[in-house]
C-alpha cells in the first residue's frame, strides 16, 4: 500500500492548486491515522470523529447542537447521535436552553473537560517535539494560514449549499 506522500509533488510554481490538493490530501490522511489514538486518550471508547466535537464544545461552552452541525457541515441527526454517545461516556452534559426550550445547550462535564485538556496538551507536546526545530515564526505562520484556509473553505462551502 502506498502512502499519498509517495506520489510526486506537483510543482507549486507551475501547479499551485495541484500542490495544495496533494498536501491537504496527505495532511488529512495523516491526521486520520492519528485521530483514533488521540480520541482514545480522552476515553477508551471515544470515536475519532468525536474529538473535534469535544474541542469545539470546549471552545464554545453552551453551544447548541444545531450550531455544532452547522459548524461541522453535517446533519443534526449525526450530531445528535454523537452527542448521545458523549453523554453516555460522561464527557458532555446537555441542558435545556433557557432562551428556547426546544433546544439544548451543551457543555463538557468536569471529567470530560479534564480528559480533553490532557489529550489536547499531549497533542501540543507532540507538535512541539515534531516541529521543535522550526522557527516559532514559521509555526505561527502555518497556524495562521491553516486558519485562513479553514475559514475560506467553510465560507466557500456554505455559499454552495
Amino acid at each position: 500500500m502506498h502512502d499519498a506522500a509517495d506520489q510526486p509533488l506537483p510543482d507549486p510554481a507551475t501547479d499551485p492548486f495541484g500542490a495544495l490538493e496533494r498536501e491537504i490530501r496527505v495532511l488529512i490522511r495523516r491526521a486520520q491515522s492519528s485521530a483514533a489514538q488521540t480520541a482514545r486518550r480522552v476515553h477508551p471508547e471515544l470515536e475519532a470523529s468525536a474529538y473535534p466535537i469535544l474541542a469545539h464544545i470546549d471552545s464554545h461552552p453552551g453551544i447548541r447542537g444545531s450550531d455544532l452541525a452547522a459548524h461541522f457541515g453535517v446533519g443534526r441527526a449525526t450530531v445528535s447521535r454523537q452527542l448521545s454517545r458523549l453523554v453516555d461516556l460522561g464527557l458532555v452534559h446537555r441542558e435545556v436552553d433557557p432562551e428556547d426550550t426546544r433546544g439544548q445547550r451543551i457543555t463538557l462535564t468536569a471529567d470530560g473537560a479534564q480528559r480533553f485538556a490532557r489529550a489536547r496538551d499531549r497533542r501540543i507536546e507532540m507538535y512541539k517535539d515534531a516541529f521543535g526545530d522550526w522557527d516559532e515564526t514559521d509555526v505561527s505562520q502555518l497556524a495562521t494560514l491553516l486558519h485562513r484556509y479553514s475559514e475560506d473553505f467553510v465560507r466557500w462551502r456554505d455559499t454552495r449549499s
